[in-house]
């Protein structure tokens, strides 16, 4: 990847850069509105292989905020030369000659670390399939970081779709990074986590448990990162509808847990989670997606070497 600023996985990430990251994305936060890039002409490419509002939009609200512009594609898979056979690693050559950036998502594992392979400018992963999504999980601990003060010696139970779930496997990887962290997997026997996942976890000495029961969970844990059964993953519609509607934060059983404990989501949720449960204090998905700006716009400076 040479001097270019790729962001491609959680593993490649240190305490000191996520560090800077969290104090970069505090400030601007705090700001407003960057505006670094303002008066530069600095592009953005949205490029969405796969439909999304929330990374979409804040990845290309961050870029507007810090003074930078945009071209998208909301639909690349079919509005794009994709449709016409056209491959990624093409695409990717044409794209970094029109941008200074490239922001992608797409629905193959592994597309991102191809892309930047090729790519002449820095290329940030929102989402490859059901591989990674590390910005995601940046933000996810920019959140938990924020509330606790801490990311050591920190329970966080997982829930739902683990097979499949980008977030949570990138959110594994880093929370492997402190220590004392214990995480609990709370999902359907076809949703389970991947072995590979597990073994980097055993790699690094981090403790871990599978777990079904998730009302005996809520007390234990610090945080509960809900996630959703992603339907359009299932190869099998039975496995899904064995799966579906399994796990469910209601209002009752959320007064299972601590009262600083918090509820993450990555969204968008179905009905893994009651909408009564959206007025706990223990609610924290809506300023998670919230945070999302403030990370990526922190993301974007830093691919393009302007953190100070």
């Amino acid at each position: 990847m040479g001097q270019i600023r790729h962001i491609i996985e959680s593993q490649q990430f240190d305490s000191g850069f996520l560090s800077a990251l969290f104090q970069h994305s505090q400030d601007l936060s705090r700001s407003g509105r960057g505006g670094p890039l303002g008066g530069t002409g600095t592009i953005m490419a949205s490029l969405f292989y796969e439909p999304s509002t929330r990374t979409r939009f804040s990845f290309e609200s961050a870029m507007y905020r810090l003074g930078g512009n945009v071209i998208t594609t909301e639909n690349a898979r079919e509005f794009s030369s994709f449709a016409k056979g056209e491959s990624l690693e093409d695409s990717i050559r044409i794209l970094s000659g029109y941008a200074d950036i490239i922001v992608m998502r797409h629905n193959e594992i592994g597309a991102a670390k191809r892309a930047a392979s090729i790519s002449s400018v820095p290329v940030l992963n929102a989402g490859d399939g059901a591989g990674q999504h590390p910005t995601q999980a940046l933000l996810d601990l920019y959140t938990l970081h924020q509330k606790f003060h801490r990311l050591d010696n920190l329970r966080v139970a997982m829930v739902g779709d683990l097979r499949y779930g980008r977030t949570v496997r990138s959110l594994a990887y880093l929370l492997a990074k402190f220590k004392g962290v214990h995480l609990v997997f709370v999902a359907p026997e076809v949703c389970q986590m991947h072995d590979d996942i597990l073994a980097y976890l055993d790699r690094q000495g981090v403790s871990y448990e599978n777990n079904t029961n998730l009302d005996a969970v809520l007390p234990q844990v610090d945080c509960v990162y809900m996630t959703r059964i992603q339907k359009e993953r299932f190869l099998d519609l039975n496995e899904y509808a064995e799966a579906a509607g399994k796990y469910r934060l209601s209002e009752e059983n959320v007064h299972r847990m601590a009262p600083e404990a918090i509820i993450m989501h990555p969204l968008p949720r179905v009905e893994e989670i009651a909408p009564e449960v959206d007025s706990d204090p223990r609610a924290f998905y809506f300023h998670q997606a919230q945070n999302g700006l403030w990370v990526r716009m922190a993301l974007i400076l830093y691919a393009l070497g302007k953190w100070d």
